[in-house]
């Protein structure tokens, strides 16, 4: 019981952290280029998941692992990060953190394509629903929306269920934080080069908003906020406490308008319940 407790308030920790990466993100890329805001949180987290890991002096994955690691690190180092860095040219804040309603089901998705799991036909009935949910509401935001911002999100959430699903079963193997930190390690020779390429070549326009966005990615979204998730998902049940994405959008939302002074309008509340509540009831029906 202990150890399911505990793994239930790391779980929401990492969620509280994720909560923040989209309105930080967004903050970032007003001022700075979107793929260097990208490959400078990756090779910032790498460099301090590198140190940490020889720090504790953890043992290098068997090669076997490799592939999976590289799966995860193209999910949510490469995959997650560029789509949304790219989408918030577009889009605000508030309107891309609708589409996080769908991460957990997303995330059980490749729960069924890569762990063998059978959910019932009633659980891709309000997954459906779910999704139409969303796409609804963007169909009805006309000329305010972003095909291309939406279309972007949506590829994002697909490499982040990715990267969830195989962080998630590595972490049994691995370790919570370990997944992530040899992820970053992984990618840290692509995306370090990357980063110095896309690097601007004055930062003089550059806010104090968009660098604190950049170092909120960096070292919170991109590191510590997997430490806490993945450990919770190992020590809770992975399917127990990726229920807790679920409370992401709201708190995404709330920071949003909190620190970007955006407007949150009724109907992103009422679509971001509504998708919330289809991918928990079919939750119930995924075992």
């Amino acid at each position: 019981m202990e150890k399911t407790a505990s793994g239930w308030i790391s779980g929401f920790i990492g969620v509280l952290i994720f909560a923040g990466s989209l309105p930080a993100t967004r903050a970032a890329v007003i001022d700075l280029d979107p793929t260097f805001v990208t490959c400078a949180r990756a090779s910032i987290a790498a460099l301090l998941g590198l140190a940490l890991l020889l720090a504790l002096r953890q043992r290098r994955p068997e090669a076997r692992l490799i592939p999976a690691l590289a799966l995860v690190a193209l999910g949510v180092v490469v995959g997650f990060p560029l789509l949304t860095a790219l989408a918030l040219r577009h889009i605000s804040s508030a309107h891309s953190i609708v589409f996080l309603g769908l991460l957990p089901l997303c995330t059980a998705a490749f729960g069924v394509l890569r762990g063998g799991e059978r959910p019932r036909p009633a659980f891709w009935l309000f997954a459906l629903l779910g999704s139409a949910f969303v796409v609804g509401y963007a169909l009805l935001s006309g000329i305010q929306a972003s095909f291309q911002g939406d279309l972007l999100m949506l590829g994002a959430i697909v490499a982040c269920g990715l990267g969830y699903a195989e962080g998630a079963k590595l972490s049994r193997k691995l370790g919570g934080w370990q997944v992530i930190s040899w992820a970053l390690v992984l990618a840290l020779p692509v995306m370090l080069p990357l980063a110095l390429y896309t690097m601007p070549a004055s930062f003089a326009g550059t806010s104090i908003s968009a660098w604190l966005g950049l170092a909120y990615v960096s070292v919170f979204s991109m590191l510590i906020g997997f430490m806490f998730w993945y450990r919770g998902l190992a020590l809770g049940g992975i399917a127990a406490v990726s229920q807790l994405q679920l409370l992401q959008p709201f708190f995404g939302l709330g920071l949003a308008a909190l620190l970007l002074h955006e407007t949150v309008s009724w109907a992103m509340l009422i679509v971001t319940l509504g998708a919330v509540i289809c991918v928990a009831s079919a939750k119930r029906f995924a075992a």
